[in-house]
């Protein structure tokens, strides 16, 4: 029988490629059916003649057959063969393919036919590869047993499955955590929380995109802080707010131009990091946190309080949440990650009832739940004591290694940096004497990897510094890393 059809797969079907051979040939043939390349009512080669031109088992081409006429791709007419199902609408025609260029669509993940946001240039967070990596302040997650968070998972696993906890729950996450935080922060931090007040988040920037989310809508201002968290920014954009950067000293936030702007715009939270400023890792003065409140009440606005580190205070008492005394204008975010381990994932943020509801909805939108496992887990690391043993050996190690760091910065780069040594926080802020584009350039030629200056600058007339992690090098690696920023500020 006459087949109109020129078999031409066999170009497209490679033996070495991970996909099955029948599965290349099923692709093969409904993208020549999409592009019009094999009209409806086409009829096909025998499964004999196909399997031979393409010099694989017949089986295989009968197996591929079978799969596409279950689908209603192709159909069967008898004794006539198998033919391009004939109720398949019309498709580009193998004319406008050739208009187009004559060769046949590549069919690739990398290519797309459809608008999306594009990435910005400069991504939010420091690529993987190779050479020495200078976080902004990662705790060590080598320093956490494994073994311990193995029996915290078995254990957590297992007590949930005999209460039948392994099922669809509510978005503000796994109860028995929210009851531990609730219980950590009235206790450790002043707040006046229940389990109500808390919704468990993937990490503080989860909370802090949730937070946001019930918070502004398109055209409503945020102020930062001029030197600020990026990917903070990066989310108030993303939701279509308008970030008004204000002046930082070495007291915290200008309150005073905090006010100025929401005189003159409408302003609908204010995002900062009172308890290690991020970058420059300074407290905001109890004075300032006060006026702060009192300019927030009058406006109406929202502040955001990001105590991303909390626990790692080495200077004299740390100073308790804004939270802890004004419930009702701050919604509090937290982490576990910086205690715990980054890899798993889980924040927190306290505010009051009617607003975790609210955030509650937005997770519902886009999670559902969170990871009920890993919640469990973590609420059985607070409840055997692992996660306070791990806390005081976590400061122990920090406090050792930040008083090494400002050592190796004052041996190699003394003359050409300033810096002070952080209260708190895993991460020093260091100001460079030089051109630090061109000193960022040879460090990168050297192999560091590290976040540029510009990324913490919400305006250009912010000043310029380095945020440099202690915290996740050991002393070796630490050494070689400042070895090397020494060699490129040289």
């Amino acid at each position: 029988m006459l087949r109109p059809w020129q078999v031409t797969l066999g170009e497209r079907i490679d033996p070495e490629r991970g996909t099955p051979i029948y599965m290349q040939i099923i692709h093969a043939l409904i993208r020549d059916i999409e592009t019009g390349r094999l009209a409806s009512g086409t009829y096909l080669p025998s499964s004999r003649e196909l399997a031979g031109a393409l010099g694989v088992n017949r089986k295989t081409v009968v197996l591929a057959y079978e799969d596409l006429i279950a689908q209603g791709w192709l159909s069967t007419e008898g004794t006539r063969g198998t033919v391009v199902s004939r109720s398949l609408p019309s498709s580009q025609s193998p004319e406008a393919t050739a208009a187009e260029g004559g060769q046949e669509a590549d069919r690739r993940f990398e290519q797309t036919h459809y608008r999306f946001s594009e990435p910005p240039e400069r991504p939010l967070a420091l690529p993987g590869g190779k050479g020495i990596k200078l976080d902004e302040g990662a705790p060590d997650g080598r320093i956490f047993p494994a073994d311990q968070l193995a029996r915290a998972y078995r254990s957590a696993i297992s007590r949930a499955s005999r209460a039948n906890r392994l099922q669809y729950r509510d978005p503000r996450g796994s109860e028995l955590l929210r009851e531990q935080i609730a219980e950590m922060l009235r206790s450790q931090r002043g707040l006046p929380v229940t389990p109500a007040n808390i919704c468990i988040t993937r990490g503080s920037q989860n909370g802090l995109f949730l937070a946001l989310q019930v918070l502004i809508e398109p055209g409503d201002a945020v102020i930062v802080e001029e030197l600020t968290y990026e990917p903070a920014v990066a989310a108030i954009r993303a939701l279509g707010g308008k970030v008004i950067p204000v002046g930082l000293d070495d007291e915290g936030i200008d309150v005073g131009e905090v006010e100025a702007m929401c005189r003159r715009h409408s302003v609908r939270a204010v995002f900062l990091t009172p308890h290690h400023q991020f970058p420059t890792t300074i407290a905001l003065r109890p004075e300032r946190r006060l006026q702060l409140l009192e300019i927030a009440r009058q406006f109406g606005v929202a502040i955001i309080e990001d105590d991303y580190d909390h626990e790692f205070h080495f200077q004299s008492q740390p100073l308790l949440p804004m939270a802890g005394y004004a419930p009702g204008q701050v919604l509090y975010l937290g982490s576990m990650s910086k205690l715990l381990l980054p890899a798993l994932r889980i924040g927190f943020l306290a505010a009051p009832e009617a607003v975790i509801d609210a955030v509650a909805h937005r997770v519902s939108l886009t999670d559902g739940m969170g990871n009920t496992v890993t919640e469990e887990t973590a609420a059985e690391l607070i409840r055997n004591g692992e996660l306070r043993r791990h806390a005081r050996k976590a400061w122990r190690v920090y406090s050792e290694r930040r008083q090494s760091f400002a050592a190796l910065l004052d041996a190699h780069l003394g003359e050409h940096v300033d810096f002070a040594v952080p209260d708190g926080g895993l991460a020093f802020w260091v100001k460079f004497r030089g051109d630090l584009d061109r000193m960022e350039e040879r460090a990168r030629a050297q192999g560091l990897r590290f976040a540029s200056y510009r990324s913490f600058m919400a305006r250009d007339t912010a000043p310029r510094g380095l945020r440099l992690g202690f915290a996740s090098l050991n002393d070796t690696e630490a050494t070689r890393a400042i070895t090397a920023l020494a060699e490129a500020a040289r």
